[in-house]
């Protein structure tokens, strides 16, 4: 269950990136992976996996007169397009300055030219854009989520190359599991991350949602709302299984060490003992898992 080499170095390798991105290219390196270059905007297209989806017009409107007064300061940071013989190049970090540039009016735009592949081009994409808090949790969650499908990332892998401790990733990605329209306030800045965290353990997380945009209530608030429902849906389901279900307190405890924990924990008890239940989807987090309990650095 070693860990690939390849990923050992990534969180060193990809600050590296992150940390040269915006330099231009030193004369006195051998083989250059960027280089500054004036490029026609029309030669620049947008990348389909772009973890960021939403971008306000307000924003773009007040980049756009920035732009138009001072120019675009910080290049766009893009690849060689894949499989195109046309000289296109695709964005990596910065498509919300090449969109405020074309509303600017600008034929060219400064770039810098990186050589990487696919995998590495999500990647940095998604750093870069936590980094600088440009998305919004669902679109975090998201990145996260692409990123351990099609790439085998772990929750722990994550969170020493984005900076974010365990537990955030692991409650960024439990947002994904709202239903769409409480996902929809999230991505529209009407539910906040603090908000949307707390209604997931709601047992109707689209009501408790509409209540919170409509009343304006406080995480606080929410947060004793969210555990009345539980302890409601609690005692109801209890009621029906002859009193097998479990009570809100063991419930409350399951979500408080998979919140710490990053992996989905179940608690079975009973009146001669119980179990302890930690569920793992690959052998890379039971890896992590194994080195997480004996109190290993991972």
């Amino acid at each position: 269950m070693a860990e690939d080499s390849s990923r050992k170095r990534l969180g060193r390798g990809l600050a590296a990136l992150i940390g040269e991105m915006d330099q231009p290219v030193s004369a006195s390196t051998e083989k250059p992976l960027q280089s500054d270059r004036i490029l026609p905007i029309e030669l620049i297209v947008r990348s389909a996996n772009n973890p960021r989806r939403q971008f306000a017009d307000a924003e773009i409107a007040e980049l756009t007169h920035s732009i138009k007064e001072h120019g675009v300061i910080q290049p766009i940071v893009v690849r060689v397009l894949e499989g195109n013989s046309d000289g296109h190049y695709e964005i990596i970090a910065g498509e919300r300055r090449w969109r405020a540039s074309q509303r600017a009016g600008l034929t060219e735009v400064p770039v810098i030219i990186r050589n990487v592949d696919d995998k590495s081009a999500l990647e940095l994409a998604i750093i870069e854009n936590v980094q600088r808090t440009d998305l919004n949790a669902i679109e975090e969650g998201l990145g996260y989520q692409q990123l351990m499908d099609e790439h085998s990332y772990t929750q722990a892998d994550l969170g020493d190359v984005i900076g974010k401790s365990r537990s955030h990733v692991a409650n960024t990605l439990r947002l994904l599991k709202l239903p769409a329209k409480v996902q929809a306030l999230v991505s529209d800045g009407a539910l906040s991350a603090g908000h949307a965290r707390t209604v997931v353990t709601a047992a109707d997380p689209e009501a408790l949602a509409q209540r919170i945009v409509k009343e304006g209530l406080s995480v606080r608030q929410a947060e004793v709302l969210a555990q009345e429902s539980g302890s409601a849906r609690s005692k109801e389901a209890k009621g029906k299984s002859g009193g097998s279900s479990k009570d809100a307190d063991t419930l409350a405890l399951e979500k408080t060490l998979s919140d710490a924990t990053g992996y989905k924990v179940e608690i079975t008890h009973g009146s001669s003992g119980g179990q302890l239940k930690i569920n793992y989807k690959s052998l890379d987090q039971l890896d992590a898992l194994c080195k997480l309990i004996q109190g290993q650095n991972i």
